[in-house]
């Protein structure tokens, strides 16, 4: 019984947390109308859309109560970043293709080459910080100064573009909303944050405060999330830290993967796997980075356990590892097909196998685990 009230606290919090991202997609399509190149999709939607990892690595520090539950945080945001890899371009590949709108999904090598190459950067800065017993704020910062170093990049190659009229919100359905604006109240019960804050034009004003409200709700969502999987992984005997890999990190990547569908179905397919990688890279740097910056600077540094560091390791190879084969299969095709989602799609179920079998001690999984783990240096 208190197995399937956690399971519903996590689809309720998942729910949540999609029906907040329509807030996020409407804001983000206006602040970023003028960026190019992809830029849109690996900022501010990647930004807006990887909110749910930063709380719940932030929140999991301040509730679950041991500072060794920081792994917790490490398991949603790098679990996060591989269903993010793996999944969310699959789902786009099989939509574009799913609805006729192109026989192959083709990406700007140039956005591949950029996003995918910052993420391994990133994910090898993070391999060194995290690999020894103790964090400190130090940790936090080289991490955020890694994104602050990409985003700046991102900008300074980007390319200028004419000035575009001012957006409409949701242009594309206006037309089937005409007379069928919710009232206020309907709206929010309904989680329809767009026309709680947008009710005649998008500005800047509302679309900075439609993006913030649908950040405190998705906020107050991940705090259900995170107390559901302790509550689940105490149910099943194992670790809240398994629990955090997989499901903890598929409800927080929701936004992620509804932005990325959207933007390949209307043709954008740069931004579609831009705010996958994008949203890796912001996971990584900041969802990680400022909650190890903040908590240590004030409560002294995080000293993990030897295991909470073998799991974190051979977590982190595995994302090495599977970032690089989904860059090849990104990179190393002339567009991409039905085949290339499945191969993606293949990849993340052996993940998800492995973690569970990790959790409950199979021999073989336990043997792998410390092979993948030795493959990480330790920090001195």
């Amino acid at each position: 019984m208190m197995t399937l009230s956690a399971l519903f606290a996590i689809t309720l919090a998942m729910l949540i947390i999609w029906r907040s991202s329509d807030g996020f997609e409407v804001a983000s399509e206006y602040l970023g109308r003028n960026l190019t190149d992809g830029v849109r999709g690996a900022t501010i939607n990647a930004v807006g859309s990887s909110i749910p990892e930063l709380f719940t690595t932030l929140f999991s520090l301040m509730l679950l109560g041991e500072v060794d539950n920081f792994a917790f945080g490490i398991g949603t945001t790098a679990g996060s970043a591989i269903f993010n890899g793996m999944i969310i371009p699959a789902v786009a590949i099989l939509a574009v293709l799913g609805y006729g709108i192109a026989k192959k999904v083709n990406v700007s090598k140039k956005v591949i080459l950029r996003d995918g190459i910052g993420l391994i950067i990133a994910e090898l800065i993070l391999i060194y910080m995290v690999s020894g017993n103790h964090l400190t704020w130090v940790h936090g910062l080289v991490l955020m100064l890694t994104y602050v170093v990409y985003v700046a990049y991102m900008f300074s190659t980007m390319k200028k573009k004419e000035t575009v009229a001012p957006l409409e919100p949701r242009e594309r359905e206006e037309e089937h909303r005409v007379g069928r604006k919710p009232s206020i109240f309907k709206a929010l019960i309904l989680l329809d944050f767009e026309h709680v804050f947008v009710r005649k034009q998008i500005n800047t004003a509302n679309a900075w405060a439609l993006l913030l409200f649908s950040m405190l709700v998705i906020g107050l969502a991940c705090i259900v999330l995170i107390h559901s999987c302790e509550l689940l992984s105490a149910e099943m005997g194992i670790a809240p830290y398994f629990i955090a890999v997989v499901l903890a990190s598929a409800a927080t990547s929701v936004p992620d993967t509804i932005l990325s569908y959207r933007d390949a179905v209307a043709g954008q397919y740069d931004d579609a796997v831009a705010n996958a990688l994008g949203s890796n890279i912001f996971d990584i740097c900041f969802a990680l980075g400022f909650p190890l910056f903040a908590f240590t600077l004030f409560n002294g540094p995080i000293t993990m356990t030897a295991e909470t560091v073998a799991n974190v390791a051979e977590l982190q190879a595995s994302l090495v590892i599977l970032t690089i084969a989904a860059f090849i299969i990104y990179y190393f095709n002339a567009g991409l097909r039905q085949i290339h989602a499945y191969a993606l799609l293949m990849l993340y179920v052996v993940f998800t196998l492995f973690i569970f079998a990790k959790a409950y001690e199979f021999p073989w999984a336990i043997q792998l685990g410390e092979l993948l783990a030795s493959w990480i240096p330790k920090a001195t």
